[in-house]
């Protein structure tokens, strides 16, 4: 099977599993599948790159939150959806919408503190999309999440030497 210039849609590689599990792994965006209760079905070698809060946890079943770290669900020691911030979390509420009515949404950004794998606490920029998906004639939310933390580290450093500047000018 050739990958042609010319075909526009991955259709051609559905019989190809292996293949689309390549594809999914070697993309630095973390790809997640949530079900209707925000745990975590499936997701990409991505997630534990950027979220992962223990080395050689098993995260599949996990709510959302717990499996990426949140730090007011480990601090709390309570499931993602029950702590008292779960009402304000502008990535679960955007993930149930998505679920519920098939509102997408599209580089949506939030800051937020995470846990590590070495148990420290790091503030991340993250930007997420979601999709609902089928499968099965199950619904599914496609949760995919970019780490921009570096990107807006740089862009903060930049203004502020632009601020110096200016004040010399």
């Amino acid at each position: 099977m050739e990958i042609s210039s010319e075909n526009t849609s991955f259709s051609y590689l559905r019989g190809s599993p292996d293949f689309l599990n390549e594809v999914l792994n070697s993309i630095s965006s973390c790809v997640m599948i949530l079900d209707r209760d925000m745990k975590l079905q499936a997701f990409n070698d991505a997630m534990r790159t950027i979220f992962s809060s223990a080395p050689e946890e098993h995260l599949l079943y996990l709510k959302c939150g717990n499996a990426i770290g949140c730090s007011v669900a480990v601090e709390n020691q309570q499931d993602c959806g029950t702590t008292e911030h779960c009402s304000i979390c502008q990535l679960r509420k955007s993930a149930i919408m998505t679920y519920s009515d098939g509102v997408e949404y599209y580089k949506n950004r939030i800051e937020r503190e995470f846990f590590l794998k070495n148990g420290k606490k790091v503030l991340k920029h993250l930007q997420y999309s979601t999709r609902r998906i089928s499968f099965n004639q199950d619904k599914y939310v496609l949760l995919i999440i970019d780490d921009l933390t570096e990107l807006v580290t740089k862009e903060d450093l930049i203004q502020k030497q632009n601020d110096l500047l200016k004040k010399f000018q």
